[in-house]
């Protein structure tokens, strides 16, 4: 049993900062990569950032780009996402994935079906 537990979401005013986090449990071999997704009412889950656990390949979203850094603790088996200058548009729940399995590319990272387990989520409300 693999557990992924997020913690850090909440209610923040338009330009505040968020620190999500998320803790990996169980029985975890090997961590290739970790990510977060978000997903606002009515849309569907999105691509925020993602981190191979080497470090050696950080992805984006254009819409969260030099707003928002993901970072690890590999001691922890956690990602954390540093959220800064928040937008009312980017409140949604957010996700935290585990990918355990080895890649073929790095940048399969930035799509959710690549991914072996996921959190419960944690809300993100950005109010103006």
């Amino acid at each position: 049993q693999v557990q992924l537990v997020e913690s850090g979401g909440g209610l923040v005013q338009t330009g505040g900062s968020l620190r999500l986090s998320c803790a990996a449990s169980g029985d975890i071999f090997r961590i290739v990569g970790m990510g977060w997704f978000r997903q606002a009412p009515g849309k569907e889950r999105e691509f925020v950032a993602a981190s191979t656990w080497s470090g050696d390949s950080i992805y984006y979203a254009d819409s969260v780009k030099g707003r928002f850094t993901i970072s690890r603790d590999n001691a922890k088996n956690t990602v954390y996402l540093q959220m800064n200058r928040l937008k009312s548009e980017d409140t949604g729940a957010y996700y935290c994935a585990l990918r355990v399995a080895p890649l073929s590319m790095d940048t399969q990272l930035k799509y959710d079906y690549y991914y072996n387990y996921w959190g419960q989520g944690t809300q993100v409300t950005v109010s103006s």
